[in-house]
């Protein structure tokens, strides 16, 4: 075994149980192709959003960046990659051509980039070599060809010896559904069991609709519903905290490239596994550092992606260095969680490298929550990415957040607990006029993933700070929502009202 194989075999240990990667159904096509081919502008062309970030320094994509894509009804995934170099020099290049060969060695369809205005260059010859022993569907694209010189000058790809050949322009959108119409003919046919649609679940209705569509309140029969199995990870700190090490010790392979070196990861690469009869979508991201220290340029847009996943993610995972615990840019990068309602996870990584007795998993803890202290409510879990150590407790933390954030309360129940809370504690009346003290008259939850309780008051304006305070205490001890962030909405009863009859007279 080799020097690289053992370094590898530190990290990959053996996964948690019962966790394993989802099944593709879909089929993979892959981009490759030398460095600023276009491999990127291609990438996000067929995806219709800027996905993959794009810039002229060469290297800039190193990861293998998965999504999905349909063209004419039929889904696969796309996937794009490093570029391919004849001998790369340093430990981060190696990497990058080992995800470049992963990518081809998964892929069905195979789709060669190369660039019009380069010509045909020696690296172009290997790889086309390289490809014309595999058994798979290959496509030469010719890329940056925007004008007719450029289609006459490109003649000599021919020479490459490969049949399928398209001349496009992913920036001006020049040829791309030709070469999207070719991909879906070289796709494999799919099962016939893949054809059948499986009927769609009962969702909830949006949360606006599902509390405004009821008449009365007091007679309205609780809805069934099933919590949904899928939930999205998104892994987010400060550079060189462990990232995606963590992250390829919950898959069990090199998803991510790992290297001492700040700001390897630069996009946000997402990852679905199955774990306890749950479909959990990871995504990996670039280190988020201050903002005077953010650089211009790839560095920005990598920060940008980051910030971009804990929206699209239903909790966040922050991962902190365990020898240098609760910084002020952890703090920062929790808050981005807490603005945007989303589940946090305190993760204190690289468990295995400090002294530990039975004080200092007390102490760290302390010292989180002393940190965070606007969030008192967040799990912390202890792990190490190198080791193993507390993966499977970490993702169980996750099942059970993400369970508590799909709990629903029945509209009695919230009532009893506004009479009770109430009655023990009255709203305080401004400047000692009673006359203008609050006054709430019902309470109902309208959504999940966060928890969210709509309080009908007679003016908003009148809710001291304190007391919105005391109401989400009292829907945490009585629920038991003792992990999870609520969201309190104080709306006036007449606009209430309005609203509400609205829906029923266009209904009508």
């Amino acid at each position: 075994m080799t020097s690289h194989d053992e370094t590898t075999a530190q990290i990959f240990h053996e996964t948690p149980a019962r966790l394993a990667p989802t099944p593709t159904v879909d089929p993979m096509v892959a981009i490759i192709g030398r460095p600023n081919v276009g491999k990127s502008s291609l990438f996000n062309r067929i995806l219709s959003r800027r996905h993959a970030i794009v810039s002229e320094v060469a290297g800039t994509t190193r990861d293998r960046l998965i999504a999905r894509a349909s063209w004419k009804g039929r889904p696969f995934l796309l996937i794009d990659t490093g570029g391919l170099e004849d001998d790369p020099d340093g430990h981060i290049p190696q990497r990058v051509q080992q995800q470049a060969d992963m990518a081809m060695g998964a892929a069905d369809v195979i789709v060669f980039l190369t660039d019009a205005i380069q010509g045909v260059t020696a690296t172009d010859e290997a790889v086309a070599q390289r490809l014309r022993r595999t058994d798979k569907p290959i496509l030469l694209a010719v890329n940056k060809v925007d004008n007719d010189n450029r289609e006459l000058a490109s003649a000599e790809f021919y020479g490459l010896g490969i049949n399928e050949t398209a001349f496009i322009s992913a920036y001006h959108n020049y040829g791309v559904y030709d070469l999207l119409e070719r991909i879906v003919e070289l796709l494999p046919q799919p099962e016939l069991a893949d054809l059948w649609d499986d009927a769609p679940d009962g969702e909830m209705a949006a949360e606006d609709e599902w509390w405004e569509e009821d008449s009365d309140e007091e007679t309205v029969e609780e809805e069934v519903w099933t919590p949904p199995t899928e939930l999205s990870l998104s892994i987010v700190g400060r550079t060189n905290v462990g990232k995606s090490m963590l992250t390829n010790a919950i898959i069990g392979e090199e998803r991510s490239i790992v290297s001492p070196v700040a700001g390897t990861t630069r996009d946000a690469l997402d990852t679905a596994v199955s774990y306890r009869d749950h479909v959990i979508t990871l995504v990996d991201t670039a280190g988020i550092r201050r903002p005077g220290q953010v650089q211009r340029g790839i560095e920005k847009y990598s920060v940008l992606r980051a910030v971009n996943a804990v929206h699209r993610s239903d909790i966040t995972l922050l991962i902190t260095d365990a020898t240098e615990l609760a910084t002020a840019q952890d703090a920062h990068i929790a808050g981005l969680a807490w603005d945007t309602n989303r589940g946090l996870i305190v993760v204190v990584n690289k468990w295995d490298l400090v002294n530990r007795n039975r004080f200092r998993m007390e102490r760290s803890l302390h010292r989180v929550q002393e940190r965070l202290h606007f969030m008192p409510y967040v799990p912390v879990c202890f792990t190490s990415a190198l080791t193993g150590e507390g993966i499977e407790e970490l993702l169980d933390t996750a099942l059970s957040l993400w369970e508590e954030r799909q709990k629903r309360v029945p509209f009695r129940d919230l009532q009893y607990l506004l009479a009770d809370a109430v009655s023990t504690h009255t709203p305080p009346s401004q400047r000692g006029n009673i006359r203008n003290r609050l006054r709430i008259r019902r309470v109902r939850q309208v959504g999940v993933n966060p928890p969210t309780f709509v309080f009908s008051v007679n003016d908003p304006k009148l809710l001291h700070f304190s007391y919105q305070r005391y109401l989400e205490n009292q829907i945490r001890d009585r629920f038991g929502f003792d992990r999870t962030h609520l969201r309190l909405i104080f709306r006036p009863e007449r606009a209430e009202r309005s609203s509400r009859s609205g829906i029923r007279n266009r209904a009508r």
